[in-house]
């Protein structure tokens, strides 16, 4: 397919929370794709609307509309993660603002893309937990995407995703390796020929010894877990006076994220 008009909408891993930028900022996955479309079109225009810490409700709110009015060809959604990991978490609400961004953006005739939730607890210990929330909302994710025809990269099931260096250090995040994997299975999604080892193993990796692992959890609790949940005990998210990093359609030389 040929899109030239590509708009991003989602959370922090479509703005590209741990994948810097050369110049500051952040790259991340839409992005990366955007770079590898505009490879393919030299008209190609591209505007990444995702801000961190958004919930499905908050992106449905602020990014569908400005989305809409971009006109755009191609859309990504990613949203569904920050309402699994809050304590008070609404399985049907989330599927709800999903199905409603799936059908306003197919409606317009927009194709629409979107990625499965990862099994975050084979990275993060504590993360386990929520392990039953993911495979519900997969599930839901999928029945959406089949009755909207929306293109689904499903990374769940794939086994390199639970290696390290595909997380960054807080292990919530994307590494920038791991972002460039994200980029290149929505290419192979979207039917973009040259990406189809996407998904392809990794270099075996040498077990850590158990002492440094459990000293690795800790500094992890230390670093990342304890202030996320101080942020959070008091309403405070990542997101906040965060704005667009693109909120308007202009092209993407694909040097930029070479």
């Amino acid at each position: 397919m040929t899109f030239l008009r590509y708009v991003a909408i989602g959370d922090s891993l479509t703005e590209g929370i741990g994948d810097p930028g050369p110049a500051g900022g952040h790259l991340g996955w839409a992005d990366r794709l955007a770079g590898i479309l505009a490879e393919r079109q030299p008209e190609f225009t591209y505007a990444n609307l995702a801000v961190r810490g958004k919930t499905s409700a908050q992106i449905r709110a602020e990014q569908l509309e400005p989305a809409l009015a971009l006109r755009p060809d191609l859309v990504t959604v990613t949203a569904g993660m920050n309402d699994l990991v809050r304590a008070r978490y609404d399985a049907a609400a989330a599927a709800a603002n999903l199905e409603a961004m799936f059908a306003r953006l197919t409606a317009s005739g927009a194709r629409v893309a979107t990625v499965s939730f990862p099994d975050l607890g084979r990275i993060s210990p504590v993360a386990r937990r929520v392990l039953p929330r993911i495979l519900d909302l997969n599930a839901r994710l999928r029945t959406l995407t089949r009755r909207y025809d929306v293109a689904l990269l499903d990374v769940f099931p794939e086994p390199f995703t639970g290696d390290p260096s595909l997380w960054s250090t807080d292990r919530l995040h994307a590494s920038p390796l791991g972002h460039t994997r994200i980029a290149a299975g929505m290419a192979h999604t979207l039917g973009v020929p040259g990406h189809a080892d996407w998904n392809a193993p990794l270099p075996p990796r040498s077990p850590a010894p158990a002492l440094h692992a459990l000293g690795a959890d800790l500094r992890w609790t230390l670093d990342h877990a304890g202030p996320w949940l101080w942020r959070r005990l008091r309403g405070r998210v990542p997101g906040d006076g965060v704005v667009a990093k693109r909120p308007r359609l202009e092209p993407m030389p694909p040097q930029r994220v070479a």
